[in-house]
């Protein structure tokens, strides 16, 4: 069957305008844990500079996708590929490698090490730098950037849990990336620290230029940053659209946001 075919079988409601290239391509792409299918021929595209929402209710597939994407896990079906390169099945070396960083939901910090040296860590084996200094001095840009400079020296396991978020991020760009997968970076953070997250989610994207594919359960942060929206619910892709108008779709609402959101709406 013919990609055209199989689209044509899947009840995905979708509204969306093609503006530039994708970089990241997924096609049929399932993952099994024993009886579980956890991801459920799924079909996606991330455009190039765009920030592509991820979002669904617990258990719908959302991390397993990511896991996917980046190499943690092998999909039993489907292909991914990222710039023309075929990447499902190879290990999350070779796909950080070729360009995809990431963030876990569980924030995953060399706990003894001090900020900067996580970072410096990253640096080097994205750029396979030979001199530390250069690679501290790209490093310190990046804390810059995330604003953790301040606390470059401290370790990392002393860090503050928003801190601690910025600094997931910063390793996710210490490789120099063209993409990152973020896993609800947002989780664990007060109104303020949310808002302040959002601005460099942004940031990172209008000033650096690297194409995002977030997974998300705050909505403001969707709203706020996503060009566009993929819903999952049971593995399966449901919805894809800009995000304002996914958020008022009935198949939506019913199977992630709930009647209160489409009452409060």
């Amino acid at each position: 069957m013919n990609s055209r075919a199989r689209k044509a079988k899947t009840d995905v409601k979708t509204n969306i305008t093609t503006k530039a290239n994708p970089i990241l391509t997924g096609e049929e792409v399932t993952k099994k844990f024993g009886g579980l299918t956890a991801v459920s021929a799924v079909e996606f595209e991330v455009r190039e500079g765009e920030i592509l929402g991820l979002i669904g209710p617990n258990g719908s597939g959302k991390s397993t996708l990511i896991n996917t994407i980046s190499g943690f896990y092998a999909p039993d079906d489907g292909i991914i590929t990222f710039k023309g390169i075929r990447i499902s099945g190879r290990k999350p070396s070779a796909i950080a490698r070729l360009g995809i960083g990431r963030t876990f939901q569980f924030v995953r910090p060399f706990e003894d090490l001090s900020v900067i040296d996580n970072i410096t860590v990253g640096v080097l084996y994205g750029t396979n730098a030979s001199r530390i200094t250069k690679a501290e001095e790209k490093a310190l840009e990046i804390l810059e950037f995330v604003q953790l400079a301040e606390k470059r020296n401290i370790a990392a396991s002393d860090l503050m849990m928003a801190e601690r978020k910025r600094l997931e991020i910063g390793r996710a760009l210490s490789i120099s990336p063209q993409m990152i997968l973020l896993d609800e970076v947002f989780a664990g953070l007060n109104e303020t620290e949310a808002k302040e997250g959002i601005s460099l989610i942004l940031r990172i994207s209008h000033e650096l230029g690297i194409t995002i594919l977030m997974i998300e359960h705050i909505l403001s942060a969707i709203t706020e940053t996503c060009d566009r929206v993929i819903v999952l619910n049971q593995g399966r892709k449901i919805a894809e659209g800009k995000a304002q108008e996914i958020m008022k779709d009935p198949t939506v609402v019913e199977a992630y946001l709930g009647a209160a959101y489409a009452e409060g709406k």
